[in-house]
């Protein structure tokens, strides 16, 4: 691991996203009244804000961080759910890794969600989107 123990502490942000595609029945699905097995968008949210706290028991050699704010977006399109997840920090480093976690568990839980009416659903298009402040500065895709 490495050690962090010389950087100074500041303020830190990184967004990360997700698709997951799903067929047009779970669209309308999730557009009205629900998949049967519950409340797949907020079951999503909830596992991606409780996966970013547990990233380094997840990861390894990935250093704790006092999280300071999580938020976990789904948004229902044409072909997909797109999720997209914001952690913030004030620490030695940096959250993309939380960030990563959050939107790729939520789209794990929207997949178990939704697989009793698509099994054909597919995780795709994890990547980060933006990370700001450490020594490394600011990144956009």
């Amino acid at each position: 691991m490495v050690d962090v123990s010389g950087k100074a502490e500041t303020a830190r942000e990184a967004t990360a996203s997700a698709r997951v595609l799903v067929s047009t029945e779970v669209l309308g699905l999730l557009r009205g009244q629900g998949v049967p097995k519950g409340d797949a968008l907020g079951v999503a949210r909830v596992a991606g804000i409780m996966a970013a706290k547990r990233t380094s028991d997840l990861v390894p050699l990935c250093h704790p961080v006092a999280i300071d704010g999580v938020s976990v977006d789904l948004e229902v399109a044409d072909d997909a759910v797109h999720i997209r997840a914001t952690v913030r920090t004030t620490d030695r480093t940096g959250v993309e890794m939380e960030a990563l976690t959050a939107a790729s568990v939520a789209a794990l839980a929207l997949y178990d969600m939704v697989k009793a009416v698509d099994r054909a659903a597919v995780i795709t298009e994890v990547r980060v989107e933006a990370k700001s402040g450490g020594r490394g500065g600011d990144w956009e895709r």
